[in-house]
């Protein structure tokens, strides 16, 4: 994406989806997408604990900034989403009780 609304990008990590930003001066256009690319992230779980990650979309290479702010999002992710993430939390207290 080019820019997120606080409450959008917060409810994509709800849903467990990564929120990638173009870096300043970057959008589909300037890097010649068309929307039909195959997209390759690499080193994922490294990229959710730092603020940037490189995407290869074909022959096109290009960096983006992860748009995870608090370790509370980072757990949200690392689970899939807040429900799987509840959830969790909810066995984990039925097995110790």
């Amino acid at each position: 994406a080019e820019s997120f609304e606080r409450i959008h990008r917060s409810n994509l990590i709800c849903m467990g989806i990564l929120p990638l930003q173009y870096l300043p001066g970057q959008s589909a256009q300037t890097l010649g997408l068309k929307g039909d690319e195959i997209f390759e992230l690499s080193n994922l779980h490294q990229a959710i604990q730092g603020k940037s990650m490189k995407i290869a979309a074909g022959e096109k290479q290009f960096e983006v900034e992860v748009r995870i702010e608090t370790q509370r999002e980072r757990d949200y992710l690392d689970h899939g989403g807040v429900l799987q993430y509840v959830l969790r939390k909810l066995i984990l207290r039925a097995n110790f009780s």
